[in-house]
């Protein structure tokens, strides 16, 4: 009787040959089979033996000779676990035993296993196989005995320890169809029974007379195959027989039968109809396995199953309002954006124009929107004080926070950008991608280029090179907006404050960029940033006038490189001065005066300069002024943010020491002048 099963790919211990690795070749030589009895069991608990035909006419070899993996312990779902695969064409079959040469790959994580292998620390292998065909026979006193005469092994394993020959195991794997042959049974179908859902079987009973014709065919659930000690049957590996039943007398051993045989029918069908019902209703599967070990009954496992249903239909969380996509984007976003503007605006109608959709909001109080806000979110504001209110807003799960935080960031971001930060002119960015020191390493010029005479050779040449180091450091502060502020209505809290801190950040910027230019700091070579030694600075005073700065820029022009030769020809692009000298440094690159005498007039070359004015240079001297180069020329000073936090950064969360929310300003910042050539100063008169 030929019987249709679906079966998963299995797996079978083996073994590897230490003594024929070859160094060379990177190969060793498996024994992947010696068709030994595997004992296995069925679902119900019933042993068999199995058992792999080596005859070369049963066993499929094309995989193995294709080149088939050789891999960590049957993992399949990595590339990481192929350490090998099969020379194609040498599996074979010889004296029963199947062979095959291994390659091992040469990747560098596979390299110990390698050498584990070579020193016969690993020597047990094992494979996968699909079988195509079994043949069934039962002998006397002795578990049935499946004989694999149609098979395909398709891949090998290295694995830590060699499972007994008893103990063979399967893995998860997609389902392949498999032919049972049984040769002690009547066939009752001319060939293999297709896999169904169902399959009729004709009923056994005990009570019934020998002679009576068997009834109609009755409907049974395909059943499962899994482990003999697995905790929890698979669904997915079905076995489905058809017996006939013959026509004889009934006789007690019959009966036995007959009632074992209705007993696991029963079983079957309690089985699948279990995981039937608890599939459909997405159940766990441990909660069917659960009902399946315990021999619960079919009708109480409805039960349960239905009380476990509604038991997750009361842990699902449920909301009066349902969201709506306006226009592609969110209506809770939607509206948030639009209260934010509403805020914005009355804040400060000329740099935030009120949106068609914030109009309706445009007179709310801070309370009444809060209230909107826990309303959309589905809490009853009905009875609840002015304080009640604040705080619910505040600590809920509404919008009104994500809506304050909007508006703080757009206050702090206008201001902080309106801040004139007048060293970004003159100076490089970069971004910091951690807080390391970062270290920049100002190259020399070019060796100058030498003759080469006729069958001569090009003589080598060096780069002379100064490192300069700094690091990006973190600022930050933290205030408090208390619930009281959202009673009051004062909205100033909420846009003010943030503006300030802004404005504070943008300061801090400036501070730092200046005080290197007024604190002249000692550079790499132990010598301060403006020094005699750089030939940076003016060796005697003298006020801004155009003899001074010609003078101051000549001395930019002769600066060499760091081999003291090479002449650099830097050009400043800057004129920088304290806010006392602003006007005259304005008058002097004025572009609109016509001199009575021409010992007046102001070469094009410095008209060209652009003035700064900085008030902070003033603290230091009112009569100094500098030159500086363009960074696309040559490097001065260089400021750096954190890489994704550029400029200045805020961040909002409900207060836990304080009752309201709280404001963390933040700003991720560094600078260093990195190169002296580009700069010049002159000490005034």
């Amino acid at each position: 009787m030929d019987t249709m099963i679906e079966l998963p790919a299995m797996r079978r211990s083996a073994e590897l040959a230490p003594n024929t690795a070859d160094a060379d070749s990177r190969t060793v030589e498996v024994v992947w089979s010696a068709g030994a009895r595997v004992r296995r069991a069925t679902f119900f608990g019933e042993a068999y033996d199995e058992e792999l035909s080596l005859d070369p006419a049963h066993v499929r070899l094309d995989r193995l000779n294709a080149g088939a993996p050789f891999l960590k312990v049957h993992e399949l779902d990595t590339l990481d676990a192929v350490i090998g695969s099969v020379v194609p064409g040498s599996a074979r079959i010889e004296n029963g035993r199947g062979i095959a040469l291994v390659r091992i790959s040469e990747r560098a994580d596979v390299e110990p296993i390698w050498r584990d292998i070579q020193a016969g620390h690993i020597r047990a292998v094992s494979i996968g196989y699909q079988v195509h065909r079994f043949e069934v026979s039962k002998p006397e006193a002795a578990r049935e005995l499946w004989r694999a005469v149609d098979w395909t092994p398709f891949e090998v394993s290295a694995v830590a320890v060699g499972a007994d020959p008893a103990a063979g195991f399967r893995a998860q794997h997609p389902l392949h169809d498999c032919v049972l042959h049984r040769r002690d049974a009547p066939s009752t179908t001319k060939g293999p029974i297709p896999m169904t859902d169902k399959t009729q079987t004709p009923p056994s009973d005990a009570a019934t007379p020998a002679t009576t014709q068997p009834t109609e065919p009755v409907e049974t659930e395909d059943t499962t195959m899994t482990e003999p000690k697995a905790a929890a049957p698979d669904p997915k590996v079905a076995v489905v027989e058809t017996r006939a039943q013959p026509k004889t007398q009934a006789t007690p051993a019959a009966d036995t039968e007959a009632v074992a045989t209705r007993a696991r029918e029963a079983e079957r069908d309690r089985v699948s109809t279990i995981y039937d019902l608890a599939g459909r209703l997405n159940l766990e599967r441990g909660f069917a396995e659960d009902l399946v070990k315990r021999g619960v009954s079919v009708d109480e496992s409805r039960r349960l199953i239905l009380d476990q249903v509604a038991a997750k239909s009361d842990e699902t969380r449920t909301f009066p309002h349902v969201s709506v996509t306006l226009g592609g984007r969110d209506e809770r976003i939607t509206r948030r954006d639009a209260v934010a503007n509403a805020l914005l605006h009355r804040y400060s109608p000329t740099l935030f124009q009120l949106d068609d959709a914030a109009r309706q909001y445009r007179g709310m109080t801070l309370l009444e929107l809060a209230r909107e806000s826990l309303g959309n979110a589905g809490v009853n504001t009905r009875g609840l004080s002015r304080d009640e209110v604040a705080t619910r807003a505040l600590h809920s799960t509404s919008d009104f926070p994500e809506i304050l935080s909007a508006v703080t960031n757009k206050t702090l971001r206008q201001a902080y950008e309106a801040y004139p930060r007048t060293f970004m002119l003159f100076c490089r960015q970069v971004l910091a991608t951690d807080f390391k020191a970062m270290h920049r390493v100002q190259l020399g010029e070019a060796p100058q280029l030498l003759e080469v005479g006729e069958s001569g050779e090009f003589k080598r040449g060096t780069l002379g090179e100064s490192k300069e180091s700094y690091k990006v450091k973190t600022y930050g502060r933290v205030v408090a907006i208390t619930r009281q502020t959202l009673i009051n209505d004062d909205l100033d809290a909420f846009t003010r404050i943030p503006a300030m801190y802004g404005n504070s950040i943008a300061q801090l910027e400036s501070d730092v960029v200046w005080g290197i230019i007024t604190a002249n700091p000692a550079m790499a070579d132990g010598n301060a940033l403006f020094h005699t030694t750089h030939k940076n600075l003016a060796g005697t005073g003298a006020a801004l006038a155009v003899d001074a700065v010609g003078a101051a820029r000549a001395a930019m022009a002769k600066q060499t490189g760091l081999d003291k030769k090479t002449v650099l020809n830097v050009r400043p692009a800057f004129l920088i001065v304290p806010a006392s000298l602003e006007l005259k440094a304005e008058q002097l690159v004025a572009q609109n005066l016509v001199p009575a005498a021409t010992s007046s007039v102001v070469p094009q070359s410095i008209r060209t300069l652009a003035p700064i004015s900085e008030p902070r240079l003033d603290a230091a001297s009112e009569t100094a002024w500098y030159l500086a180069a363009s960074p696309n020329q040559i490097d001065t000073i260089e400021y750096a943010y954190l890489e994704g936090q550029q400029g200045a950064y805020i961040e909002t969360r409900n207060g836990f020491d304080v009752d309201g929310v709280e404001i963390k300003c933040r700003l991720d910042f560094g600078a260093k002048a990195i190169d002296w050539r580009g700069l010049y100063k002159n000490p005034g008169a």
